[in-house]
């Protein structure tokens, strides 16, 4: 007679497996993922690559009235000094919509701003703090510290030195397979984080210089040299004077920011279609300043004011009158 070997007897109960134990890495970046981060990327908090081009820029003045970009270089250089201890830099990249908010009568803005949304900052700092959860879990006695786009760090270097993409020649960040339409932020944590092997990841611009040559201002001077101070992103947010007639003549229809440089990128991908989520020009010109931050209070516009927004709009339709 021929029996079953007792593995294969059905009444007998089965050991449940055990169950699989992630490491805090690949914990996090599962986390991250589910927040909605595209790509996270972990390195230590050494002298960042490219301090030294850095430095150069700064001393060449082509910061333009940003002078808070060249305080606290110590800093830059040392971002242990932005959190004591720390030990590991987690950098993330977290995505826009690739739809270019519009008007009614056709006037436009940068994408990042996302008319419909808060400021990215708060977004950020939001799921920032829903992630960094698990490194207190893990580390009970460690400490942390979100950067979003305001603590003095060169959050780009520390993004390409992870793996999780690489520096254009328009200075963007542009990751494989997404392009650059992207958030950086970083969590410093005194938690001591193993590193994946990835590699800095090989530039894809190849010969292609389209955003240098498509730049309004000539702003890009050259692949990855900025004058931020002819910058039309820098010149309808930043600065705080009024554009002249000569600048609003290049910002075509877009009154806040600009995208030329990324629209023109063959590695960004999605839609280019337009978002009209902006009340027309007229009711911006007409809008009243308690109106102006009820509606755009915590939104990307609020850092420019609406006295800033106006002037801009009145810059182009001045360049179309001329």
């Amino acid at each position: 007679m021929i029996t079953k070997s007792a593995t294969h007897n059905p009444q007998l109960p089965t050991r449940n497996p055990k169950p699989v134990t992630q490491d805090p890495t690949s914990r996090l970046i599962e986390k991250a993922k589910n927040l909605g981060f595209i790509a996270v990327g972990l390195s230590r908090p050494d002298r960042p690559m490219f301090f030294d081009q850095f430095c150069e820029w700064i001393a060449a003045d082509k910061q333009g009235d940003m002078r808070w970009i060249g305080k606290h270089l110590d800093l830059r250089e040392n971002p242990k000094m932005l959190l004591e201890g720390c030990q590991t830099i987690v950098s993330l990249a977290y995505p826009y919509s690739s739809k270019k908010p519009c008007t009614p009568d056709g006037f436009t803005t940068a994408r990042y701003t996302e008319p419909k949304k808060n400021d990215y900052h708060d977004q950020l700092r939001g799921l920032g703090r829903s992630l960094s959860r698990i490194l207190v879990e893990e580390y009970p006695e460690s400490r942390i510290r979100i950067c979003v786009d305001s603590a003095p760090i060169l959050e780009r270097s520390f993004a390409y030195a992870s793996g999780m993409g690489f520096i254009g020649k328009n200075n963007m960040f542009i990751i494989p397979g997404h392009g650059s339409y992207v958030f950086l932020m970083e969590i410093l944590t005194t938690a001591s984080l193993p590193l994946s092997k990835n590699k800095p990841v090989k530039s894809q611009c190849g010969t292609c210089t389209k955003c240098v040559d498509a730049c309004p201002t000539g702003a890009l001077e050259a692949p990855f040299s900025l004058d931020a101070s002819k910058c039309l992103s820098y010149l309808t947010i930043e600065r705080r004077g009024a554009v002249d007639s000569k600048s609003g003549k290049y910002m075509d229809n877009c009154f806040f920011g600009c995208d030329v440089c990324q629209e023109v990128c063959p590695l960004n991908t999605g839609s280019y279609s337009r978002d009209f989520s902006l009340p027309s020009t007229d009711e911006i010109l007409r809008m009243e300043t308690e109106y102006f931050k009820e509606q755009f209070g915590k939104t990307a516009f609020a850092r420019a004011g609406l006295v800033k927004i106006k002037s801009n709009i009145k810059a182009i339709r001045s360049a179309v009158v001329q």
